[in-house]
């Protein structure tokens, strides 16, 4: 369906058409991560904070550069790792060098939720669903060309 008959809005140009677009877009695939993420009990964002230290792991990670690599800049990363301590997915510890900083670390646990969530969560299948591998490479590159 297009954008027009889903919000029965009118636009000012394509370029506004686009922004919208996006934004609904955006809002529709939030909602079916999020249905699948609800699963295992977590957030899209401590999904992405899993995935940001399953790909640092065996190396610790920092607040900062969790906050560097979110998806969502506007997160409290510190406040995510604390529930996924909570939840034993990762583990906090004083790092050996520096006595103020900290070393965040996916636990056993974590990259195990990982893995069963890498079995059965196929983000690549929403669009799949809706797009060829070309027009998935297209719209990833225009992606990256708008955010240039």
């Amino acid at each position: 369906m297009q954008i027009d008959e889903e919000i029965q809005g009118k636009f000012e140009d394509d370029y506004h058409r686009a922004v919208v677009n996006l934004n609904y877009t955006y809002g529709w695939l939030n909602n079916l991560l999020r249905y699948q993420f609800e699963q295992y009990n977590l957030t899209s964002q401590q999904f992405n904070i899993l995935r940001i230290l399953r790909g640092q792991y065996p190396q610790p990670a920092t607040v900062n550069l969790l906050k560097d690599r979110m998806i969502d800049k506007m997160s409290d990363a510190s406040r995510i790792v604390d529930r996924l301590v909570q939840k034993g997915l990762v583990s906090r510890c004083t790092n050996n060098k520096d006595r103020r900083a900290v070393d965040i670390r996916i636990s056993e646990d974590g990259l195990a939720t990982l893995c069963k969530m890498d079995k059965e969560v196929k983000t690549s299948d929403i669009v799949k669903d809706h797009l060829s591998e070309s027009e998935a490479a297209l719209l990833s590159s225009l992606l990256d060309k708008m955010r240039g």
